[in-house]
């Protein structure tokens, strides 16, 4: 009985062990799943927090990186101006210079809003030390204002340069720690993506019904992940407000360009929009934003669809043009992209009008590397902005950041101070006596090293830094003391001084010449100021109007190698001048070439009925003396007559020499 029993109570028992074992499992599975689901949860809760956290944090990294690199820039406009100030002091200049300081304060003052408490007190601290250096550059201005040269030196070693050069050093360098700061971010994110792709794979091994689960919470939050770092990514490289590629996506697009375009070059267009500040100051940011947007829109319109178009900050935009065939190439599509902005842009309700100029350059051309490059097609927009030709390619004359240029300029300005500068003078004859009626003054650099330099190797670089302001008034110091000097011993001769393009655009000249001829007690007769057509033809409106105050004051003003340039006959009946210097080029043949001859000829017809003097400047023979006189020129001055000579040597000269009383 008993093994009867034994085996009667047998099928119950395994079944009730099975139902236990099944429950067992059951509730295990029951609890691994809910551990699972509960594990992925706080996972995935803590993957979104961490994402977001490190999204944040890459976000306000880039806006301080951004306003930090707003603050450097506005400090290294500072420097600009505060450099253009000392070379060619205006108010304009100085306006400019107070409005890039305002820009530096708003730029920090945007790091105290976005930044940590560190941030905060170090955005308080250099803008403590900027306004230390707003006071020295106050100080340095007005010993500028004050012709105090050596004033302004010490202020500027002294003061504020250090100041300005320790706020540039920390802005940069905290740019670009909130740059790394943000990279750094992105990698993390990036490492968050790669532990949810390891993870998921075990996750699925423990059910089909959690594998699903966790399968559709993976996929979630990898579309969410890949999202987040796709829109940090893009944010990175994009301009914000026109979605176009910044300065850092152009740069590397430029490098991969430089490298994959061995058989053809790369084209840069370095674009700036003319009086932009006008219309923010005038209508507001909001328009100035939407011209903005709109303006690149309209270049990308412009281009290729491999071509980048960039807004590199600003009113700044660039057009990287990959494999394109030459520079005429490039300009054809600068011309285009000028010609595109010429329509005017609706702006709520108003027609703005808007004009860009436009630096060019191509690789091979006027440079290997991307910074180069960029460098040189600043300069270029540059010498098109101030020289109002619309588009420059670049031209490496027209670059004073060259070191050997630079170095240059430095000597340069350490010659005038030195009085290293020196007059030759030239004399004028008449046709009609052969008395000397005049001398033409003719700059020499007597160089330590170099020796006696012509104005050829040093005057256009002074006409391109603004150092041709200061020079040039050197220069009439000189020639007004010696023409006082003359007039004193009872042989007043009047001395002729060349000016250029730049000063024809200085409103402040007559008011200084005036001052220089008040201080020597000289009569105006005796000072000649010579201008070439293509300095008047540079802006004919204001060269007219300072001329005109020229000739009030009795100076007489003569237009240098005439026949040469572009002046046309309605602008010359109409400019304050009382003498036409006909080109050395047609006197120099016109006694072999009976073109030249006619041409001469003609000119002294023109001239006379007009009222005007004629010089003729170039004689290098008697024969060509002989026809001048018979064609009725009345002054002559060439190398057969005398060259130019140091003060000296022409005294000597003179001394054989009638000289004709000016009255």
């Amino acid at each position: 009985m008993g093994s009867a029993a034994t085996t009667r109570a047998g099928p119950p028992a395994l079944a009730a062990a099975r139902v236990d074992r099944l429950a067992r499992r059951s509730r295990i599975a029951s609890i691994s799943v809910v551990t699972i689901l509960l594990g992925m949860s706080v996972f995935a809760l803590w993957s979104t927090h961490l994402t977001a956290s490190a999204s944040a944090r890459a976000a306000s990294a880039i806006r301080l990186s951004d306003d930090y690199n707003d603050a450097a820039t506005s400090a290294a406009a500072e420097a600009m101006l505060q450099y253009e100030y000392r070379l060619a002091p205006n108010p304009a200049v100085r306006a400019e210079h107070t409005a890039a300081a305002t820009k530096l304060v708003q730029a920090l003052g945007r790091v105290q809003a976005d930044g940590s408490a560190a941030n905060r007190a170090l955005a308080a601290q250099m803008l403590s030390q900027h306004q230390r250096y707003l006071a020295a550059v106050a100080q340095l201005f007005t010993a500028l204002d004050h012709h105090d040269v050596t004033a302004a030196a010490r202020i500027e070693k002294v003061d504020v340069n250090p100041a300005l050069e320790g706020l540039l050093d920390t802005v940069t360098t905290e740019a670009d720690i909130e740059h790394t700061a943000a990279l750094k971010q992105l990698a993390l994110l990036e490492q968050s993506e790669g532990l949810a792709s390891r993870l998921t794979p075990a996750v699925f091994l423990l059910g089909l019904l959690t594998a699903a689960l966790l399968s559709m919470t993976a996929r979630s939050y990898r579309r969410v992940l890949a999202s987040e770092r796709a829109l940090a990514v893009h944010d990175s490289l994009h301009d914000p407000l026109t979605g176009l590629p910044n300065r850092t996506l152009l740069t590397h697009r430029f490098d991969q360009a430089l490298r994959d375009g061995l058989d053809s070059p790369t084209g840069l267009l370095l674009i700036d929009v003319d009086r932009f500040k006008d219309i923010n100051d005038t209508f507001g940011h909001q328009y100035g934003d939407e011209l903005l947007t709109q303006l690149g829109a309209r270049l990308s319109s412009a281009v290729r669809a491999g071509d980048t178009v960039a807004r590199l900050g600003g009113d700044e935009f660039a057009i990287l043009l990959c494999q394109v065939a030459d520079l005429h190439a490039v300009n054809v599509v600068a011309a285009k992209a000028r010609h595109a902005l010429e329509t005017p842009f609706h702006v709520a309700g108003l027609d703005l009008h808007v004009e860009a100029s436009i630096g060019v350059v191509l690789s091979g051309t006027h440079g290997h590397d991307t910074s180069t490059l960029l460098q040189r097609a600043d300069i270029a927009m540059y010498v098109a902005k101030t020289q109002h030709l619309g588009i420059f390619a670049y031209d490496s004359a027209a670059d004073g950041h060259s070191p050997a240029k630079m170095a240059l300029l430095g000597e340069l300005r350490r010659a005038l101070q030195h009085h290293e500068l020196l007059l030759h003078y030239q004399p004028k004859i008449s046709l009609r006596t052969g008395a000397v009626v005049g001398v033409e003054a003719l700059v020499r650099w007597q160089h330590p090293t170099r020796g006696l330099m012509p104005p050829d190797a040093f005057i256009p670089l002074a006409e391109h830094t603004g150092l041709i302001g200061p020079l040039t008034r050197h220069l009439l110091q000189l020639a007004t003391t010696q023409a006082k000097l003359w007039a004193d011993i009872g042989r007043p001769l009047p001395i002729a001084v060349n000016l250029s393009a730049r000063n024809l655009l200085d409103e402040q000249l007559p008011e200084q010449v005036a001052a220089m001829l008040a201080h020597h007690h000289l009569p105006a007769s005796l000072l000649h100021l010579e201008v070439t057509e293509s300095a008047i033809m540079t802006d004919p409106a204001r060269a007219k109007r300072i001329l005109a105050q020229l000739t009030q004051l009795g100076i007489t003003i003569s237009i240098d190698d005439f026949g040469a340039g572009y002046t046309s006959l309605s602008l010359l009946k109409t400019l304050p001048v009382n003498e036409l210097k006909i080109d050395r080029c047609f006197v120099a043949t016109m006694t072999e070439d009976r073109d030249d001859a006619n041409i001469v000829h003609s000119v002294i017809e023109l001239g006379h009925n007009l009222g005007l003097t004629i010089v003729a400047e170039g004689v290098e023979t008697p024969e060509i003396l002989d026809m001048l006189a018979e064609l009725g020129c009345d002054t002559a001055q060439g190398y057969h007559i005398a060259r130019p000579a140091p003060l000296d040597t022409l005294e000597t000269w003179l001394l054989n020499q009638p000289i004709h009383q000016h009255h």
